[in-house]
């Protein structure tokens, strides 16, 4: 398992405003993009800000994989994390957490787009000169976890056409989007997997190795990543803190400047807008739509097997469908229940 680590901000950021010796600590855990180290660089002026706001120490567990923050969740060692996708429902379903916002890009756009990426001079022109050689091409995924490095790909491109990307090409390697970009300009894999915010950064930390890639898939439209909160976090803090990140960055005066600019460190984010467990509909759809083309399109003993395999996909996605529903939620912490944060209302 990917090694775990945490930085926390300076102690006096959250001291100075602390209405009590012993202020209640938030662990902030954040979804790798490119190395973990670049992910606690981006996200830190928004969590000192935080801390200083709220009077409480805040540390960044920042990971270099989703099954490092996935971990990390489960074992209830994150108060509150940006995910997406599988990691979020698996959030919601499994490790006790909930949607409290959901993140909106600085181009306006309610989402992100998966990719699929050759080099500029690859043989490979298009998707159709990828598939018709199967066990030629060496291949680059994201995680399990990963949605658009490895779900989208597969419930839109692969699975569909009967293909499992683990088996069609000759060699497949796991890694974040970054590396498997480098990989595919430094020629160790073919194809690889990715999506465009990542690729716009990649575009601006590396120029000369962009302009050498070629896009041949995009995806439909993914909706953006989600800020989750831990039910058993304490009740007025969680409120405090889902109110100040939902209005971040929304003033129009210089505070509300300074705060744009911290968000401004953060790849494609603008601000947040209310949401809850419902806003991870799609992505349930999508895991839907992915485990009942393999089960179609598998290899069984004999009908019956398949059959009840199909019988079984539908019923995980009836669980997980009430998961999301406002009133499945459990109680958080102690005390009445927040309207405004825990009822639903986007």
């Amino acid at each position: 398992m990917a090694m775990l680590m945490i930085a926390c901000v300076p102690a006096w950021l959250g001291a100075a405003a602390a209405p009590d010796a012993n202020p209640i600590p938030i662990r902030f855990g954040i979804l790798p993009i490119g190395s973990a180290a670049e992910s606690r660089a981006q996200w830190a002026p928004l969590l000192e800000d935080i801390a200083k706001r709220l009077g409480h120490p805040v540390s960044s567990v920042s990971v270099s994989s989703y099954a490092g923050l996935s971990g990390a969740m489960s074992t209830g060692s994150v108060d509150v994390a940006f995910v997406s996708g599988r990691l979020a429902v698996e959030a919601v379903s499994r490790q006790h957490m909930h949607v409290v916002a959901q993140f909106v890009r600085d181009d306006g756009v309610a989402g992100n787009y998966a990719l699929l990426i050759v080099r500029a001079s690859s043989p490979i022109q298009d998707i159709e000169s990828l598939l018709a050689n199967p066990g030629r091409w060496r291949y680059a995924r994201g995680e399990p976890l990963s949605v658009t490095g490895y779900v989208a790909p597969e419930a839109q491109l692969f699975a569909p056409r009967g293909i499992n990307s683990d088996t069609f090409f000759s060699s497949v390697r796991v890694g974040n989007h970054q590396d498997n970009a480098l990989a595919v300009v430094n020629r160790e894999v073919d194809v690889a997997s990715g999506n465009n915010p990542d690729l716009d950064l990649f575009t601006r930390h590396f120029p000369h190795e962009a302009a050498q890639l070629r896009v041949i898939w995009r995806s439909t439209l993914i909706p953006a990543g989600v800020l989750v909160v831990r039910d058993a976090m304490d009740e007025p803090l969680q409120d405090q803190l889902v109110a100040l990140m939902r209005n971040y960055g929304k003033q129009a005066d210089a505070n509300g400047e300074r705060e744009r600019s911290n968000l401004s460190r953060i790849p494609d984010l603008a601000h947040f807008v209310p949401a809850d467990n419902r806003a991870l509909k799609p992505f349930v759809d999508m895991d839907y739509t992915l485990a009942y083309q393999q089960a179609e399109h598998g290899r069984w003993v004999n009908d019956a097997a398949r059959q009840a395999r199909l019988k079984q996909v539908e019923g995980d996605y009836r669980k997980a469908l009430q998961a999301l529903e406002p009133t499945a939620r459990p109680p958080h912490g102690n005390g009445e229940k927040s309207a405004s944060v825990r009822e639903g209302s986007p």
